[in-house]
């Protein structure tokens, strides 16, 4: 079981000081990750003590504080959407619970307490169902003061991190980013116990989406926000329709064969980098196929588009933001594959006028990439490199396309 201490340690990810929580008002609205199970959720008496109990919908960073006067236990995380938690604090006549929007990213639960507690357990398990649950037992008044004393852990009380990149260019608007998580529906992608490849990346998808958002200088459109077959064809109008500003799809394979480890980032080559490339290229084709998508009568269109990416402005410009993408995700100190950027025939990256990539974040073949992608933190910290790639790509590519045009 993993100490308090370690759990506040190993799930931070973005520093903020402690503040008193105000009940949130109906203008306050959450762009959360995860949602709250009131229906599989519970404040519990045991004995003297007291266990809360909460399931959610998806892992997420959080930590605990115990603050005084009155006493109380403080939950932060990033970021549930607490909508029907209230109702828990009935099972325990003389427990007080609110909970809302802490700050942008983050939200927060109160619980107010009948006496000085301690914290005995909390734990985050996942499985079927994601559940936080942490046992209170009775203590005696100096040391939970004592406790709520403590000062706030250093990293937690850093002020905000500096803007590291240069602003997006104002007056036109925001930038549009198409994400795609790969896969979906019928067509789950590589699975490994019991995870699909199209789940796992339709939950990156939408923290990278969240991530975007946030920053303010982003629209964001998905090819599928839910569990859905999407063929090929379809994601590629999907961000033609949209004014797609750059075409980003998200994959994590598995391949039996080949160097599979790390991020890799691909874009549009008639002819693959590599054997791994090629084979990853020709799944992803025949995936339309299977679903009984036909696209036979398109070969000769494809094989067009192969050939006049060489002669358009699109392609330096996609080699920029796969550069970029790679800058940003090593200055992360993620790990990336020994060859991290590379070329593959994929249909899905024919869009000739938009900038077009596919990211690997991953392999689920890899024992050490699929521990990666499991974890909620580090995809926070992938989330966060691609939008540092993202405002450097483009910040770079209205410079050149302003200077090649005065």
């Amino acid at each position: 079981m993993t100490p308090l201490k370690t759990l506040i340690l190993t799930l931070l990810l973005a520093p903020f000081a402690a503040q008193f929580l105000a009940l949130p008002t109906a203008a306050q609205e959450l762009s959360a990750l995860a949602r709250v199970n009131p229906m599989r959720s519970g404040i519990v008496a045991t004995g003297s003590g007291l266990e809360l109990r909460l399931e959610l919908s998806q892992p997420v960073p959080w930590r605990l504080r115990l603050m005084d006067n009155p006493p109380r236990l403080v939950i932060d995380a990033r970021e549930v959407d607490w909508k029907g938690a209230e109702t828990l604090a009935v099972v325990k006549p003389g427990v007080s619970l609110r909970a809302g929007r802490f700050r942008p990213g983050w939200s927060r639960m109160v619980l107010e307490l009948e006496a000085p507690h301690k914290v005995a357990r909390a734990e985050m398990s996942t499985g079927e169902a994601t559940r936080l649950e942490i046992v209170l037992e009775p203590t005696d008044a100096a040391s939970f003061a004592l406790e709520a004393a403590r000062p706030d852990l250093p990293d937690w009380a850093l002020p905000e991190a500096a803007q590291l990149v240069p602003p997006l260019p104002q007056g036109n608007g925001p930038l549009v980013v198409v994400l795609d998580p790969g896969h979906g529906g019928i067509d789950p992608g590589a699975e490994r116990d019991g995870v699909s490849e199209a789940t796992l990346m339709l939950t990156f998808a939408r923290e990278v989406k969240e991530v975007l958002l946030r920053d303010g200088r982003f629209r964001v459109v998905m090819t599928r926000d839910e569990d859905v077959f999407v063929p090929l064809e379809t994601r590629t109008s999907i961000a033609r329709e949209a004014e797609a500003d750059l075409f980003l799809s998200l994959h994590a394979d598995a391949l039996a064969e080949g160097d599979a480890q790390g991020a890799t980032v691909y874009t549009l080559a008639a002819e693959a980098s590599d054997e791994a490339a090629a084979a990853l290229a020709e799944r992803h084709d025949r995936d339309d196929l299977l679903a009984g998508v036909d696209l036979t009568d398109q070969d000769d269109v494809v094989a067009e588009v192969l050939m006049d990416m060489a002669r358009t402005e699109t392609a330096p410009r996609t080699d920029r933001l796969a550069q970029a993408m790679v800058g940003a995700i090593k200055a992360a100190e993620i790990r990336m594959h020994r060859h991290p950027q590379q070329s593959g025939g994929f249909s899905v990256l024919k869009t000739p006028d938009i900038p077009s990539v596919l990211l690997e974040v991953g392999f689920l073949s890899s024992d050490r990439d699929f521990q990666r992608l499991s974890d909620p933190a580090w995809r926070a910290t992938l989330a966060e490199a691609l939008l540092q790639a993202l405002v450097t790509w483009s910040a770079e590519d209205t410079a050149l396309r302003a200077a090649a045009n005065p």
